[in-house]
């Protein structure tokens, strides 16, 4: 037993040195392992097959919109990245460059793909012609490249995996509705398969992805109260068709610009997960994004029969995603290193057991242990999976409005910061100069104006002035 405490005894406590803690949990659950490459991180197995998870349930919800799948090339010719000039400017200072091909040096630079607007663009101009081609509904899963000076394992890395959705439209009126649509349906995927609750709202022309008319975004809190953005809409209006010359001819016979969008999110959504539901025993992970929705331990296996109805619990169970432990590791280091790997359910069998024709399910949300009679096992699995989906949605949005503060002048800002670290909300006078100094001050930035705007006063927090909007304010990663 001094080795199973040891296994959870090599977790930093999130409440000593939360950073520090977040590695621990991302290496000791066999999430990741780093490269040879400074910033590129070896998504092991474990941690992929969270994201297979992740990403068929995105993509059923992309299929279920009207959505394609597509791929483009990782280059882009240097060219091509120039002919939008905020969007080049503002990718600039984290594209990569290939200028040999071989031992050659080429006649053009090559930029691992930091993102596709470029590509999809130069390919939307060779297919749309006419209004019958229209909308363009299209998505890749893909990697990119953004080099990065400070990394960490999901949240920040030099490559990293994710979607990018690129839509092509008539009117500005389509392409807004369509932006709004995918951000929805990126809050959906949060709330109800990682029990993540988000803020919904339009960043600042400050914060707004370059080259868009306008970026919307959701907004999730982390256990130490910083904020994570975890998905991002962006309706191009018709500037990017301006520099890429994508026309098409209307109803009319009149040729028109075509209004696009562009939506995306990353793997640095399980950093999220990790953030909002783990605990000092490691991950907890909601069972819909769960490789393993039950893990059965069998007890004293050795003894006759003990094996074989763990293996046909699980044959009973496979609904769900199941599994049955039956190396030679004690049953305290299994329950270890399954709490630290955050599978919902633990169900152990054993003589007794079997004998009373019961097992026994544990929770880890919570870690309540609760005896079932095997005649109703999948109903009680099933359950029990969906009471504790729901119960890391209930605490991580009680945790959120815990550390949701309010502020009219810098002074309750900065306490509310110091206090209790979360978002803040406060009124802004839509000045960039106030975003600035606001962040100079306290080290928040502005996460979103939220679609539904509150009226928390009739001044700016921090010049005075009077006030546009409220705002969602907080330290972020």
């Amino acid at each position: 037993m001094a080795k199973d405490k040891k296994f959870v005894e090599s977790i930093t406590d999130m409440e000593v040195d939360f950073p520090q803690w977040y590695t621990d949990v991302v290496i000791k659950a066999e999430l990741v392992d780093y490269s040879s490459v400074k910033g590129c991180m070896i998504i092991r197995p474990y941690g992929y097959a969270i994201w297979e998870l992740f990403q068929k349930q995105m993509d059923d919800m992309f299929k279920a919109t009207g959505h394609e799948n597509v791929y483009m090339p990782v280059f882009i010719p240097e060219s091509l990245l120039q002919k939008e000039k905020d969007h080049v400017e503002g990718f600039a200072p984290e594209v990569a460059w290939v200028t040999h091909g071989g031992d050659q040096e080429l006649t053009e630079r090559l930029c691992v793909r930091p993102t596709s607007e470029t590509l999809f663009c130069d390919h939307y101009k060779n297919i749309i012609h006419s209004y019958r081609d229209l909308p363009k509904l299209y998505n890749q899963w893909c990697n990119v490249v953004r080099w990065e000076k400070t990394t960490r394992p999901f949240l920040r890395t030099t490559e990293f995996l994710w979607q990018e959705g690129h839509t092509a439209h008539a009117t500005q009126e389509e392409s807004e509705a369509e932006t709004i649509r995918m951000l929805n349906v990126y809050a959906d995927f949060c709330e109800n398969i990682l029990s993540i609750p988000v803020i919904k709202g339009q960043k600042t022309e400050k914060e707004r992805f370059a080259g868009a008319k306008a970026t919307y975004t959701i907004e999730s809190l982390m256990h130490d109260g910083k904020a994570l953005q975890s998905g991002t809409s962006h309706n191009f209006g018709d500037g990017f068709a301006r520099a890429f010359g994508i026309q098409y001819t209307d109803k009319n016979n009149e040729l028109q610009y075509v209004h696009q969008t562009s939506w995306g999110a990353t793997t640095r959504l399980i950093g999220a997960i990790i953030m909002v539901h783990g605990d000092n025993r490691g991950l907890v992970l909601p069972p819909k994004i769960a490789p393993i929705q039950v893990i059965i331990v069998p007890i004293a296996m050795q003894k006759g029969g003990v094996l074989e109805k763990a293996n046909e619990l699980k044959d009973r169970l496979s609904d769900f995603r199941v599994k049955v432990d039956d190396s030679d590791k004690t049953p305290g280091w299994k329950f270890s290193e399954y709490e630290m790997k955050g599978v919902p359910i633990r169900l152990e069998v054993g003589p007794k057991d079997i004998e009373n024709n019961q097992v026994v399910l544990v929770r880890r949300d919570t870690g309540d242990k609760k005896l079932v009679s095997m005649d109703n096992l999948e109903d009680e699995v099933a359950s029990l999976l969906d009471e504790i989906q729901h119960n890391l949605f209930v605490k991580a949005t009680e945790r959120l409005n815990a550390k949701t503060s309010v502020a009219t002048d810098m002074t309750e800002f900065q306490d509310a910061l110091d206090d209790n670290p979360g978002f803040v909300k406060a009124m802004w006078c839509g000045d960039q100069a106030c975003e600035d100094e606001i962040k100079e001050l306290t080290g928040a930035t502005s996460r979103c104006i939220p679609f539904e705007e509150e009226h928390i006063s009739d001044t700016c927090v921090c010049c005075g002035k009077k006030a546009k909007h409220m705002v969602y304010w907080a330290k972020a990663y």
